[in-house]
């Protein structure tokens, strides 16, 4: 049996074989036994003797209609693996008319919208091998990456509706591996969260999968809380899919290790510790899977670690009987030089958190005490010399008084003892915000006439509790 695409593949031979006889004025009949005799057989067999390279050249001046309906005929003539002169020609044409700023659409638009996307619909009708290579052929001819994008959206939803299960695998395939050529810019994060959700309960490849990752990855602090709180599949027991997240955050560092800013850092670091934080309180987060999560972005990622705080105090409060060393392990993420006043307090005086955690919590509070002592007894001294010489008096020794208090606080040797040094603390830390609202007032009714007696050296009074 004769092969319809065997013989066609032989165009040439069939012209030298009945070249000579061209010139007979009988004509001529050609009989194919045991010919494969199915739909489309002959006219591919004819297409292909009929048509050389002289031939075809006609075909650029062919109108947009006639180029449709050749693209069409030769996508149902064969198959996605032939490589077809006619088919390369009508391509080349089809993109040349979309690629080109002199040939207007050939319908009237009444929008810059509809101008841009009149083609579209007319593409609707080919199949996803096809727009495969209408695609890479428009990306090579510099087409607009938003707009092939935008179509790539428009055919899937187009073609869903009557695709089977197997042909919209192959059309999701298609879809990520032609956005992964264009442009980041040219296509939103929600856009890739919504192809996302749609392969979610498809069965394509794991490449495919780890390609459309990779791509959210790299518009990740363009995405919100909402877009992450993806549900974790069935055969996992914690409500959210952590791992993506994980993988998504690695993505972002992947692809941005070459230009990351510090804005693009923040944004990330502040998407993680929302999504923290609505984690925290699923009772099936295992403290591994939530350990990974604390601990994906580096210290410097995050200009302040109160909502990371917040997130690992809500996780200890669900997870009460965790041990010390999963604890240290969770809390290892916390840099407390990082941490509000209000964040330290309540983290000194939580008994969720490990007793080691208490102890360095109180060193960073003393430090910062010691250091705010220091300054503000110099700005005491420097003001009592210049102006209350006599008024400061009882003010400078009170000052003293709890100085002399202060560096007699030193670190327990205990840990027992904790809690009262930190009331101490407390009450030293109380006595200094009364003893500069007492200055700020003194400050306030001094007449504006002493100030200006003191000349240019006004200039040097400090600026109490500002």
């Amino acid at each position: 049996m004769v092969d319809k695409r065997t013989l066609a593949s032989f165009p040439g031979s069939f012209k030298k074989l009945f070249g000579y006889l061209m010139d007979e004025t009988k004509d001529l009949k050609v009989l194919f036994h045991d010919f494969e005799d199915e739909a489309g057989g002959f006219e591919l067999v004819a297409a292909r003797f009929c048509y050389n390279k002289k031939s075809l050249d006609c075909i650029s001046f062919w109108t947009w209609s006639e180029l449709l309906v050749a693209l069409k005929e030769c996508q149902d003539l064969l198959s996605a693996s032939d490589s077809s002169l006619i088919l390369e020609k009508i391509l080349d044409c089809v993109v040349t008319r979309l690629a080109s700023l002199v040939v207007a659409s050939p319908c009237t638009c009444s929008s810059e919208n509809t101008r841009i996307s009149w083609w579209f619909e007319d593409l609707l009708v080919l199949k996803i091998d096809l727009i495969d290579k209408v695609i890479r052929m428009s990306i090579s001819r510099n087409i607009d990456h938003a707009t092939i994008s935008k179509f790539l959206l428009c055919y899937q939803r187009s073609r869903f509706l009557t695709a089977t299960p197997t042909e919209k695998c192959k059309i999701m395939e298609v879809m990520i591996n032609l956005l992964s050529l264009l442009d980041r810019s040219s296509f939103s994060c929600k856009l890739l969260f919504g192809i996302f959700r749609v392969v979610s309960s498809l069965k394509i490849s794991s490449h495919h999968k780890s390609i459309l990752e990779n791509l959210i990855g790299s518009q990740l602090d363009r995405a919100t809380i909402d877009f992450l709180l993806v549900p974790s599949s069935r055969r996992k027991a914690y409500v959210y899919d952590v791992n993506l997240v994980l993988r998504l955050v690695k993505a972002f560092y992947i692809e941005g290790r070459c230009f990351l800013l510090d804005s693009r850092l923040r944004k990330v670091a502040s998407l993680v510790d929302s999504y923290l934080v609505e984690v925290a309180a699923d009772s099936h987060l295992s403290p591994s899977k939530f350990a990974a999560l604390v601990l994906v972005l580096p210290d410097d990622a995050r200009e302040s670690h109160d909502r990371l705080f917040q997130a690992i105090d809500i996780y200890l409060e669900v997870h009460g009987g965790l041990c010390e060393a999963k604890k240290m392990k969770i809390c290892s993420a916390l840099n407390y030089a990082k941490l509000s006043t209000d964040a330290l307090k309540h983290l000194a005086r939580n008994p969720k958190f490990p007793s080691r955690i208490a102890i360095q919590v109180f060193i960073n509070q003393q430090s910062k005490l010691e250091n705010l002592f220091e300054d503000k007894t110099h700005l005491v001294d420097t003001f009592s010399s210049s102006v209350f010489a006599e008024e400061s008096i009882d003010e400078k020794v009170s000052s003293d008084q709890v100085l002399v208090y202060a560096k007699r606080i030193n670190l327990p040797n205990k840990a027992e003892h904790l809690d009262v040094q930190l009331q101490g603390m407390q009450c030293t830390i109380t006595e200094l915000e009364k003893y500069c609202g007492i200055m700020q007032t003194q400050i306030g009714n001094i007449p504006r006439t002493r100030l200006s007696s003191l000349g240019n050296n006004a200039r040097f009074l400090p600026k109490l509790c500002s």
